[in-house]
């Protein structure tokens, strides 16, 4: 598949409806700026994303700024606007089973519910909101594995931030056979359940989410818009000039 490279990472050329079609099995990652800024100094991740089957641009920033590289994105899809789309297109296969990790107490539970009452039946077989840091604790992340496998799910979306998210995910993902499909997808546990709500239409369109977010819940996200992540336009502008380096290579 055709993929552009953005600084470390390359994101592969598709549309939201391509990627309907054509997902069958393995793990969804969904970069944005802040995710390009962690690849430069976080090897962990970075070997993630290189393990991860499907590189979709989360990102209308990412998708304006293809433009001027050899193989520009055809469009933006968003983790969340996705997710909707990926159980609304398999409403009527019985052989999709989705589990949702993720989201405070209860949260994850609402989303199920919710969810299941649009589809029309029980699409959502599972869901579980684990505990803060759970990701250092083995025996809840047995417990967790224990819980997935049990639900008879076979597609896993696991929305605890990244990037959190992606390495659960690529150090459980063998333990849990019956997964087809792991997304890590952020905050859509809670927009699905209704506790978050996405930024107006416009907003999206204009790629201008992030800021809307960022109103919503300054205190958590004004430094990672406004300092961590203005970082990546000095590395963009290196690739640009032919003088950006993979710090991992």
């Amino acid at each position: 598949m055709k993929t552009t490279a953005f600084l470390n990472t390359n994101i592969q050329v598709i549309t939201q409806h391509e990627l309907l079609k054509e997902l069958k099995k393995g793990v969804v990652i969904t970069p944005n700026v802040d995710h390009l800024v962690k690849l430069q100094k976080d090897k962990e991740f970075y070997e993630v994303y290189k393990k991860a089957e499907w590189v979709i641009c989360d990102s209308k920033i990412l998708y304006m700024l293809s433009k001027l590289l050899k193989n520009p994105l055809p469009e933006a899809i968003p983790g969340s606007s996705f997710f909707t789309a990926f159980y609304e297109y398999h409403q009527n296969d019985p052989n999709c089973k989705i589990f949702l990790l993720g989201a405070a107490e209860g949260i994850a539970i609402k989303a199920m519910e919710r969810i299941n009452q649009k589809v029309g039946r029980n699409i959502v077989v599972g869901a579980h909101s684990p505990s803060y840091g759970f990701e250092k604790k083995p025996e809840e992340c047995e417990k967790l594995v224990h819980i997935i496998n049990e639900s008879g799910a076979n597609v896993l979306l696991v929305g605890v931030g990244a990037p959190k998210q992606e390495k659960w995910i690529m150090k459980y993902r063998n333990r849990m056979p019956r997964i087809d499909i792991f997304m890590g997808l952020g905050a859509t546990i809670d927009f699905e359940a209704g506790t978050l709500k996405r930024a107006p239409i416009f907003w999206q369109k204009i790629g201008m989410e992030w800021l809307y977010r960022c109103l919503k819940e300054p205190k958590r996200l004004f430094k990672r818009y406004f300092v961590d992540d203005m970082q990546f336009f000095y590395y963009f502008t290196k690739q640009l000039l032919g003088i950006y380096k993979n710090p991992f290579e």
